[in-house]
């Protein structure tokens, strides 16, 4: 049985970060602008407080990109 390895991995960027890296590493994994990913972002966090939960979570959760061997 063949294992296949080529799986993606949600990451934070180190090369294109704001503040943790998480719209950078979002928008890598979802093969899209980052700008895209930083207005989303901006506009749940306008709407309530799910844009600044998500972005928490997922700067605790999401390891930084060059930390993950490759």
């Amino acid at each position: 049985m063949m294992e296949n390895n080529s799986y993606r991995r949600l990451t934070r960027s180190t090369t294109d970060r704001r503040i943790a890296g998480v719209c950078g590493g979002l928008a890598k994994y979802l093969n899209i602008d980052p700008t895209v990913v930083r207005i989303i972002f901006l506009v749940a966090l306008l709407c309530g407080s799910v844009g600044f939960w998500a972005y928490l979570i997922v700067w605790i959760a999401a390891p930084e990109d060059n930390l993950i061997e490759k």
